[in-house]
């Protein structure tokens, strides 16, 4: 399979193009109903000969070209709908009816504060014209209305709010944010690349508009929110996320204190604020890519602490000197899981009011994890007489000092 991509330079086309490599050299191999022979990338740089002849040899057309922030209002039909014209014209001279994709916009709905917008009206005639081209020739189309696209790489400063708050907390600066309570409908573009792997597949999920007050399983549609059915005219990528701009804002805000406060946000598998988290960082300056940790050193050795949760506990690094023995104390309810990754020590446990001592003997060469059971007073020993010995540490707790839950006791009696 022959792609051609164009608008490649653009922010989805470039997370397309790089994703379509992996694609094509085997580095994923999830999609393994895809085969790419070549990609074919298409932006300002190129001819219109070059188009020509990627529009003779490709197979799959990705149409992402387009303008969204023009110098004026005519550069909306001649970027959005003349180049589509274009493009379209070129596939029909050299007879090509494969499958092609064109990048629309929720605002072609023309619903609500979308009324009246230049862009909506250039995208809706783009759209249009892909239809009746589909009519014509009998080529598939796909035809895709974008919510707030997001994810890394997207430019601050441009078309994306929450890119732009993204770059500037990160960098300290300061952001505007007029109503709190609007809310926007985010798709994530790793999201979007899943949706059009599904496309080249041919599971596309199809969709309609319902008209503002269409009632559908008892959900009322507003014109702007996708039904997806197999039958339906539009496609969308089923996984969107909606926030509102207080909440975008607060969650950014966590993630730029979470290394001065060691608490990493619970972040849920598929959730906004693991991706979201994935764009913040993304956009963070080099000089805070490394971030120093705050280590508690004596005679002994170091303990520090390196990451918190809201829910499953912290994690910390442990390094005893050589012959040092460490720990010596019991916990009720507290557990940890200790996994020596460098050096030799020894690991006693021994249940509070009795006298057995159970031992396992680790070292960096053999890891193993050895839970600290509650109720049972334990020690790490270094048995080394020359090399530190390196300790991870998980505790299912973050640790309080008002409520500790550790109390001294030795193993050894």
């Amino acid at each position: 399979m022959k792609i051609l991509v164009t608008g490649a330079a653009g922010f989805v086309g470039k997370n397309l193009v790089e994703n379509l490599k992996n694609i094509k050299n085997g580095k994923n191999r999830t999609h393994p109903k895809i085969h790419i022979d070549e990609i074919f990338e298409f932006d300002r740089s190129n001819t219109l000969d070059e188009l020509d002849d990627y529009c003779r040899q490709c197979d799959f057309v990705f149409n992402l070209a387009g303008v969204n922030r023009p110098k004026n209002s005519d550069e909306f039909q001649k970027g959005n709908f003349g180049f589509a014209s274009i493009l379209l014209n070129t596939l029909k001279k050299n007879h090509n009816t494969c499958p092609v994709m064109l990048s629309s916009s929720i605002q072609a709905t023309l619903q609500g504060r979308f009324g009246t917008s230049e862009y909506g009206l250039s995208k809706k005639a783009g759209e249009e014209l892909f239809f009746s081209y589909a009519q014509e020739t009998g080529a598939i189309v796909y035809v895709y209305r974008f919510p707030n696209l997001v994810g890394k790489w997207i430019q601050p400063n441009y078309n994306s709010a929450v890119g732009t708050f993204c770059y500037n907390i990160a960098h300290d600066l300061p952001i505007r944010v007029d109503d709190p309570k609007t809310e926007l409908e985010l798709l994530f573009i790793d999201d979007l690349l899943e949706e059009m792997a599904a496309a080249l597949e041919g599971d596309a999920h199809h969709c309609d508009y319902p008209e503002k007050g269409t009632v559908i399983d008892e959900k009322v549609y507003d014109g702007l929110t996708p039904y997806f059915t197999s039958h339906g005219k539009y496609c969308g990528a089923i996984v969107t996320h909606r926030a509102t701009l207080g909440h975008i804002v607060d969650l950014l805000q966590s993630f730029h204190d979470q290394p001065e406060t060691s608490i990493m946000p619970a972040i849920p598998e598929g959730s906004l604020e693991k991706k979201l988290f994935s764009m913040y960082l993304s956009y963070l300056p080099k000089e805070k890519v490394a971030v120093p940790l705050s280590m508690h050193c004596d005679s002994r050795g170091s303990f520090t602490e390196l990451i918190k949760t809201l829910n499953c506990g912290q994690v910390s690094v442990n390094i005893s000197k050589p012959g040092i023995t460490k720990g010596e104390h019991w916990h009720n309810s507290k557990w940890e899981i200790f996994i020596v990754v460098s050096g030799h020590g020894l690991i006693q446990e021994r249940k509070i009011g009795t006298d057995e001592i159970i031992e396992y003997e680790v070292d960096g060469s053999n890891l193993q994890a050895v839970y600290m059971l509650p109720g049972y007073t334990h020690n790490i020993i270094n048995l080394s007489q020359t090399e530190d010995l390196v300790t991870v540490m998980w505790a299912n707790e973050v640790f309080n000092p008002e409520h500790p839950d550790t109390f001294s006791e030795k193993v050894e009696k």
